[in-house]
């Protein structure tokens, strides 16, 4: 299997069996993203803690395979992360998903890092850029992060 493969069966199966589906209880923090161009919507819930460590995190909504997709391996990498390490992350992402060839974060581990970098060909497509980052500026929304004036992607 090559690596194109691999990332459209990651897309796949994060876009038909997406995890941290669903509105849980006890959430403190949530936002929503909207794409009118295509009608792609996601409602990110999380609990933080004190520390604005992110305790438990899920979403809701509906979309195309790279929204969702998109949307539950955020979930799934985002949950136990402090805040410091959520912004590192997002801005990694962002940045990614834009223009830089891969991830320099760190604090991915090489698993996560495969995971995320299935979402980089939508670079060649920019319609789709919204549907790969939507649910990431939610997240940002909730953790009520404000946007760099100096770069419109990046959180600060």
């Amino acid at each position: 299997m090559d690596l194109k493969e691999l990332y459209q069966e990651i897309i796949l199966d994060h876009g038909k069996n997406p995890r941290n589906l669903g509105k849980f209880e006890n959430f403190n923090k949530d936002a929503e993203g909207y794409n009118p161009l295509c009608g792609d919507k996601v409602h990110v819930y999380l609990k933080l803690n004190e520390n604005k460590e992110i305790e438990d995190i899920s979403f809701e909504g509906h979309g195309c395979a790279i929204s969702m997709a998109s949307a539950s391996i955020m979930t799934e990498l985002m949950k136990d992360k402090k805040n410091p390490e959520v912004k590192e992350i997002l801005n990694d992402f962002l940045d990614m998903i834009k223009q830089s060839p891969e991830l320099k974060s760190q604090l991915i581990k090489e698993d996560e890092k495969t995971k995320l970098m299935s979402l980089s060909g939508v670079k060649q497509y920019p319609m789709r850029v919204k549907c790969a980052t939507i649910a990431w500026h939610a997240l940002a929304s909730a953790m009520d992060y404000k946007k760099d004036e100096n770069d419109s992607e990046k959180f600060i």
